[in-house]
């Protein structure tokens, strides 16, 4: 996410380059996402083009930036591009401002049916983007207020965060030239959004394909139990031959008649029901086991093909793991999508998922969209630190594995007490090379205080990028391996713990 020093100079490119622009096109591909397309004629050389500007509110990957062009759009105008093509279609961009001495752009928009303020707040799991009238009335917005601050309704005056960041953060790329700078935050994010793209997307494929194991494994079974039935077709039918010669030979209400099989030359005895008559039995026979017949023929056929498709879906399931973890990220995710596209994938994509309450998803609203689809078994602790960075804490040895090696990602960095056993912590970075000192000795306090040793007054914690972590195949749960980092020699303090602790983020 950027940091505030980082949208103030994105405020300064926009003032310098686009002041004055008028608004082209709006174009939403999903609805965490926005483009708006201006047009604008350099004042100095008369030069005329456009320009695609990027809003995002994903979590972790929130930012405006510049497109070289502009993306596919929804195949149904959502509401909000809708409610911007109505009012701001052809308006022109005046000036962009920080608001509220907080992570909020501001664009002002010059319109026939007013003046508009385009809001986007990177505020983490709480980020949007807002669009406000003249008095600052929220007129629409990207995504739910329900999902980022439930305090904002539509139609109601738009009110900011109530803090102001402590620190504003540094500039990661002062070596850019201003000209650059929009379209380096994009080039520095795509790769990192690819990569959270193709997590959500596997994730979401890996759900649907064991829905279809589980379905084609009931399809097998109901097979074979269908051919272990037929299996007694051929006796019943020797049975019925018997019956057929040996008519006279039954007695009424007789529940069976031993006949002499002359193939054979041995007594065979036939069940008979006693409510029907000897021909009746005989003809009830004959009916079952034409039936079962069919059966054997239908169901030998369906064998092969129900063994072979639950190869078939091992197999993609096998792929879809591969391509989760895979390093092109952009390959893998257009091959999920591929797999996301069949028929038989695409309809149970469509289903709403149900799981046990061990794997039930997390509420949607109150996580972080990376949390959201994660059972609530290994859902971390999650915390804050003194720089509005997020720590989060395993709560079991499944958990620790899961958020060692599935939901830390990027820059983020993992704290394991040396010598001693405890819980993973990691510290999400937000991309950050190199966080704030408060944030390492709170995420250090946290490793101690979950683990072994959490009474000692002094503790040596292992510091490495999450990238230096890994866990080889067979190890038992919750151990890892990380190669370089660094030890911080944390000498206790029960206030830094106490602050902590109580910054607890409830799921």
């Amino acid at each position: 996410m950027l940091s505030l020093t980082e949208l103030e100079r994105v405020v300064r490119v926009l003032n310098e380059d686009f002041a004055g622009a008028r608004v082209e096109r709006w174009l939403q591909p999903d609805r965490e996402r926005l483009v708006l397309t201006l047009y604008r004629r350099d004042p100095e050389s008369g030069a005329a083009g456009k320009r695609h500007l990027f809003f995002t509110a994903a979590e972790a990957v929130a930012r405006i930036s510049e497109l070289a062009s502009t993306p596919t759009a929804a195949p149904q105008p959502p509401a909000f591009t809708g409610y911007l093509r109505a009012h701001l279609s052809r308006a022109r961009f005046v000036r962009a401002g920080i608001r509220g001495r907080d992570r909020q752009l501001a664009l002002r928009f010059e319109a026939r049916d007013g003046d508009f303020e385009l809001l986007l707040a990177l505020l983490g799991r709480r980020s949007n983007v807002y669009l406000l009238d003249a008095e600052g009335t929220i007129r629409a917005t990207l995504r739910s207020p329900k999902d980022t601050r439930p305090e904002l309704e539509v139609g109601e005056i738009f009110q900011n965060p109530g803090r102001e960041l402590a620190d504003a953060g540094e500039d990661r790329w002062p070596q850019v030239a201003d000209s650059e700078y929009l379209a380096t935050l994009e080039a520095h994010y795509i790769d990192e959004e690819t990569e959270r793209d193709t997590e959500i997307l596997s994730r979401r494929l890996l759900k649907a394909i064991r829905k279809q194991r589980k379905n084609a494994a009931r399809r097998l079974a109901r097979v074979e139990s269908e051919l272990a039935e037929a299996d007694g077709a051929a006796e019943l039918n020797r049975h019925a031959e018997l019956l057929k010669g040996g008519l006279a030979r039954v007695e009424p209400g007789a529940s069976e008649v031993c006949l002499l099989d002359y193939e054979t030359g041995e007594e065979v005895v036939v069940s008979l029901d006693p409510k029907k008559s000897a021909q009746a039995n005989m003809a009830a026979m004959f009916k079952r086991y034409h039936k079962l017949l069919r059966r054997l023929t239908k169901a030998g056929g369906q064998l092969d093909a129900a063994r072979a498709s639950q190869d078939e879906i091992s197999a993609l399931e096998e792929r879809c793991r591969e391509l989760a973890e895979a390093g092109d990220a952009d390959e893998a995710v257009s091959e999920l999508q591929a797999i996301a596209a069949r028929p038989e994938i695409a309809k149970l994509l469509e289903r709403p998922a149900r799981s046990g309450r061990g794997d039930e998803p997390a509420r949607q609203s109150n996580l972080p969209e990376r949390l959201r689809d994660v059972p609530r078994r290994l859902l971390p602790r999650r915390y804050r630190s003194r720089d509005g960075l997020e720590i989060w804490v395993g709560r079991s040895d499944e958990g620790n594995d899961h958020l060692s090696t599935r939901l830390a990602r990027g820059k983020d960095l993992f704290f394991h007490l040396d010598g001693a056993p405890g819980s993973h912590v990691i510290l999400r970075t937000e991309g950050r090379p190199d966080p704030p000192q408060e944030s390492v000795l709170d995420a250090s306090e946290l490793a101690v205080h979950f683990s072994k040793q959490k009474n000692a007054s002094r503790a040596d914690v292992h510091v490495v990028p999450i990238k230096n972590v890994r866990k080889p195949k067979g190890t038992k749960k919750g151990l890892v391996y990380v190669t370089g980092g660094k030890t911080v020699h944390l000498r206790r303090e029960e206030a830094r713990l106490g602050r902590v602790l109580e910054s607890r983020i409830d799921d």
